[in-house]
């Protein structure tokens, strides 16, 4: 009788098994790629809402009292609520501005920025 050749059902298994395992690493890894370039997105986004207020501000060159103001904006097709504090400084001449920005939705602050405007 000739010998037999091939694989057994218990090598296939196995080795159904371990390609399983590989795919199954692999999709975990995809999916935290997206959650990350998710978040990324987001985070770039409410920064740019961030610097917009504070250009604003330089251009306009306010001088706002020290103060806590809060609004809305609407940044690529979503709605953002940001939050300035304005603060004196030692310098009475300079402000302190604190700008923090999340998702209307609700939510972590996504971006913080701090910058300094000038008396006029």
């Amino acid at each position: 009788m000739p010998e037999a050749r091939g694989f057994t059902l218990v090598e296939v298994l196995v080795a159904l098994v371990v390609l399983a395992i590989a795919l199954a690493a692999c999709m975990r890894a995809l999916t935290q790629a997206a959650d990350i370039s998710t978040e990324l997105r987001d985070r770039t986004l409410a920064l740019w809402v961030a610097q917009n207020r504070l250009a604003l501000h330089r251009l306009q060159r306010d001088w706002p009292e020290p103060r806590d103001v809060s609004g809305t904006e609407e940044a690529s097709r979503r709605k953002w609520v940001w939050n300035e504090h304005v603060m004196s400084t030692p310098e009475s001449s300079m402000r302190r501005m604190e700008l923090d920005v999340r998702q209307a939705t609700g939510g972590p602050v996504l971006a913080h920025v701090v910058g300094f405007l000038r008396k006029p």
